[in-house]
């Protein structure tokens, strides 16, 4: 990218960020909203600010040709924000492309094999973690945060924070999960966190400052094919 176009770019990008920001989105939305301006930018190698629409549905074929349709549809919603909020366009361009409405139904695993997938997790931190997320129907980022003060036992519930739009909500707490949670807490007995980061080493869990990482989570339930039965 020329050094004008570098600058140009440079200048909207924080505009874009500070109008994400200011519009209260959340972490996640922020990244893929960013990461969409950034895409287009490299894919033309220029400041995306004067896109024709023969421009959008060159660089949407190509996004279609490389990417998941839900990495599409936030590329999309991504660039009519950058386009509304920081250029002040119009956004009849968003019609140059329509993700499909997919009606298929997911394959649901009986409760015999989601436990056998489980059980077939060596480390006991993520076999706890899976079955924890089963049981009470919980997203990853969601089990993850979880902390000691959001378990009721007396009430047999657990109290979700800032899960998917923001909201906090209550979950029922099976006394199965319960017991393997006091369980496993007994092995860290960490201040604050359920599931503590113990980078590798059970005996360093109880001074970790974070939760387990995201990604080596999602790699370990990858591995064992746990996805599809937690999703």
């Amino acid at each position: 990218m020329e050094q004008y176009e570098q600058e140009r770019f440079d200048q909207l990008y924080a505009q874009h960020l500070q109008a994400l920001t200011l519009q209260g989105k959340r972490g996640k939305t922020i990244d893929g909203y960013a990461r969409a301006v950034r895409r287009i930018a490299g894919f033309f190698n220029r400041c995306p600010d004067n896109l024709t629409a023969a421009d959008l549905k060159t660089y949407f074929a190509w996004m279609v040709e490389n990417y998941s349709w839900s990495s599409v549809k936030v590329d999309l919603w991504g660039l009519s924000f950058f386009f509304r909020q920081v250029l002040g366009q119009p956004m009849e361009w968003v019609e140059i492309i329509k993700p499909p409405n997919s009606r298929s139904l997911p394959d649901i695993p009986t409760r015999e094999e989601v436990q056998r997938l489980i059980n077939s997790v060596y480390r006991l931190r993520y076999r706890v973690y899976f079955f924890a997320l089963y049981s009470m129907g919980l997203r990853l980022g969601e089990g993850l945060a979880l902390e000691i003060g959001d378990i009721d036992a007396a009430q047999k519930r657990v109290h979700v924070r800032q899960s998917k739009g923001g909201k906090d909500r209550y979950v029922p707490l099976p006394d199965a999960t319960l017991q393997h949670l006091r369980r496993f807490w007994s092995s860290h007995r960490h201040p604050r966190l359920l599931f503590p980061n113990g980078n590798g080493n059970d005996s360093s869990a109880r001074t970790a400052t974070s939760p387990m990482d995201r990604g080596g989570v999602q790699a370990r339930a990858d591995s064992k094919c746990v996805t599809g039965a937690l999703a």
